[in-house]
């Protein structure tokens, strides 16, 4: 039986959130039981090859030693305890992150999500420079809460609050001109994905993340780096700003910080830092000792395995053999890639799961999306490649 004529039962997890969440999300027609590695096992006796790595937060794969290991051991010592007490294995997170960051970024404050990460980092902008307005780029997303949405390209038909918390504008991506046109004495900051996770894994140039950081410093912009879905190694670098050597003030990360226990932070420079004391910023669970456990040993694991050679050599694999069967163009960074398909990419998702692969769409509907784990293995390039030859 094909993957689109299987029929749910009643005892299917897929019938019974139906039944009792909110329908928000289009889900995948399989149930998965367990996972190891890049492979996904489901209920039904299928192993699928994992390209999608959960919205690109399994950074590590599936039951990663390392990882495994240490959210045991902080869970036996330690589950919770609040910012209200100084923890060692925060301390460590903390200083594994500053360690890896570009030059310059001195501080953290731990989220909790993405989202919470870049609501934080605009808010800092604007108390930083008492300034009211903020450019984002053309085609970026970083997130549905009130101020990371205001800056997501085309949120209206979602938004859904009565009002933004600034004035937005947006850069074209890639135009430099109007980069130096609209970057002023008014901004606050500008904010950016060096690659453009939801929009296919589009690859911003060098010269227009150069121009951005040359005109925000000019002006007294604070330039945030959202690294939510292209940091934490997935670029071959543990930031993609290092990628093309941009040291921003402020950098937000979640989704692979912590392999899969969910997590995020603000990382900024001392400058930026030196504004805000006791009160000014909060959250609940943020920079928790399980998730500072979960960062810290995602970072030694991405280190420690040469990790971030390995995403390198990977994308070069893709690049030199995937571009075959329907895929006529690949573009984004490291395994953050884009595959421009030649008919549109959920025919050729649809395709690869018969294949008992997984891939993502994005918001082109001609890319499909590779956000596989950083420890994916030239092997499961191969599979790739003979499900996409086998694609007519």
């Amino acid at each position: 039986m094909s993957i689109a004529n299987q029929q749910p039962t009643v005892a299917d997890p897929r019938v019974r959130e139906a039944a009792v969440t909110i329908p928000v999300y289009g889900q995948l027609p399989f149930v998965p039981e367990r996972a190891s590695g890049c492979d996904i096992f489901t209920k039904d006796g299928r192993r699928i090859l994992d390209l999608y790595g959960g919205h690109a937060v399994a950074a590590l794969g599936y039951g990663h030693p390392r990882l495994v290991q240490a959210i045991e051991q902080q869970n036996n010592k330690l589950l919770f305890q609040s910012n209200a007490v100084a923890l060692e294995i925060r301390a460590r997170a903390a200083e594994s992150l500053v360690r890896v960051a570009p030059q310059g970024i001195e501080r953290v404050f731990f989220v909790n999500s993405g989202a919470e990460a870049n609501e934080n980092a605009l808010r800092m902008a604007c108390i930083t420079t008492g300034r009211k307005k903020i450019l984002a780029i053309t085609h970026g997303f970083h997130g549905r809460t009130a101020a990371a949405g205001a800056v997501t390209w085309n949120s209206d038909k979602w938004y859904g609050f009565p009002s933004k918390p600034f004035d937005v504008d947006f850069i074209p991506r890639d135009d430099i001109a109007a980069a130096k046109a609209m970057i002023s004495g008014e901004i606050a900051a500008v904010i950016v994905e060096p690659v453009q996770g939801v929009a296919g894994a589009y690859d911003l140039s060098t010269d227009f993340l150069e121009t951005l950081r040359k005109e925000t410093e000019e002006h007294g912009v604070v330039l945030i780096a959202d690294e939510v879905q292209s940091g934490m190694g997935r670029c071959g670098q543990f930031f993609g700003v290092q990628v093309h050597g941009i040291n921003p003030d402020i950098i937000t990360s979640a989704k692979s910080l912590g392999g899969g226990v969910p997590c995020g932070a603000v990382l900024c420079t001392q400058k930026i830092a030196a504004r805000f004391g006791p009160g000014d910023l909060g959250t609940t669970f943020g920079g928790g000792p399980l998730a500072a456990a979960a960062i810290a040993a995602t970072i030694e694991a991405i280190e420690a395995e040469g990790l971030l050679a390995n995403v390198r050599q990977r994308e070069a694999q893709i690049r030199e053999q995937c571009v075959t069967g329907p895929v006529v163009k690949i573009q984004g960074m490291g395994l953050l890639l884009g595959l421009v398909c030649d008919r549109p990419a959920k025919e050729v998702q649809n395709a690869l799961l018969e294949h008992d692969i997984l891939a993502g769409t994005s918001s082109d509907p001609d890319v499909l999306r590779i956000l596989a784990p950083l420890v994916l293995e030239s092997g499961h390039v191969d599979h790739l490649v003979q499900a996409l030859e086998a694609i007519s």
